[in-house]
């Protein structure tokens, strides 16, 4: 009887040295192929996107500095002047030094911020020094007397500019007095009173025109949105008190163009332009040293600085604004 024969497993594999191979089973655990590169335009895109973001923080930080020193910083600027002003103007009167008159004894300009007169109107809580001058500077301390004008309580018509909304706005409610309404002004020929005739905006004629001898006052500010003047807004009053030996004003030609009504102070181009660089000089400097020392290091000495250098700019700068804003 013929057997069968089973078929014989193929032997494994031996290894060289005479170990027994094994087949490896897949390994199902295994990450998956990594993902193809990102296309190179992609990296080479990336620092122009960080240096456009980079740019447009500091345009950012630099126009919240300027709304900053504007508003907030502006109003304690001007107050801390109104209260040194107040003090020297005291110091004037109780000395009868107090300026009557837009020269000095010796023919000179006064010079410009000098106290001249405080002004007061009840209805809308106003208490104001008055500085001779009318720049965009000089009226960020408080409101200015115009030079081509007598000064208040003479024969004539004082005009006072005062800023409607920045460094304080302490005109920024006189549309609201009525007429019939008092004025107050104090100078060095003592005290003088108004009565309100109205407010008046572009187009509409001066509502007092003094007679011979009379005397008037005429508030001015900006009119509009606050921040945004569309024209200007006057208030004229009439004086009601005895009127004082006029001691002349200057000829309007005389008056400097960045004292005229609604005007920018050009003046203030080269310490802008100066501060822009110390400010610039500053951000490198700052660069320099989140590369040397370290990203905090840089913040906590950077921040302060480009702060303060901000701000500094930001107040030059507001000065090429319209002085009456």
């Amino acid at each position: 009887m013929t057997t069968t024969e089973m078929p014989v497993p193929p032997e494994p594999p031996v290894a060289p040295h005479g170990d027994t191979l094994v087949a490896e089973a897949p390994n199902l655990w295994a990450p998956p192929p990594a993902a193809p590169d990102r296309p190179a335009v992609l990296v080479e895109e990336a620092p122009a996107l960080r240096t456009a973001g980079q740019a447009l923080g500091i345009v950012g930080a630099l126009l919240l500095c300027f709304v900053v020193q504007f508003t907030l910083v502006g109003a304690l600027k001007h107050e801390r002047d109104q209260s040194q002003a107040h003090t020297d103007f005291r110091v004037h009167l109780a000395n009868a030094t107090a300026p009557v008159s837009a020269l000095t004894e010796d023919g000179r300009l006064i010079e410009s911020g000098t106290p001249v007169a405080i002004l007061e109107i009840p209805r809308l809580g106003v208490r104001e020094v008055v500085g001779e001058g009318t720049s965009s500077s000089a009226l960020a301390s408080g409101p200015g007397h115009l030079r081509s004008t007598v000064m208040p309580g003479q024969a004539g018509t004082a005009v006072i500019l005062g800023r409607r909304a920045g460094y304080g706005g302490p005109f920024a409610q006189v549309n609201k007095v009525v007429p019939g309404d008092e004025i107050r002004v104090t100078t060095g020929q003592g005290e003088h009173r108004y009565q309100v005739q109205g407010v008046r905006r572009a187009g509409a004629p001066q509502r007092h025109v003094p007679a011979a001898g009379k005397g008037a006052l005429t508030l001015v500010t900006a009119d509009g949105p606050y921040f945004m003047p569309t024209d200007v807004l006057w208030v004229d009053a009439k004086l009601t008190t005895e009127v004082m030996p006029t001691s002349g004003a200057l000829p309007s030609f005389a008056v400097p163009d960045n004292e005229r009504v609604m005007a920018s102070d050009l003046t203030a181009l080269v310490p802008v332009a100066v501060w822009a660089l110390v400010l610039v000089a500053a951000a490198f400097a700052v660069v320099y040293l989140k590369q040397r020392v370290g990203r905090w290091q840089a913040w906590v000495v950077g921040v302060p600085v480009l702060g303060t250098l901000g701000l500094t700019l930001a107040d030059h700068a507001a000065a090429l604004l319209p002085n009456l804003i």
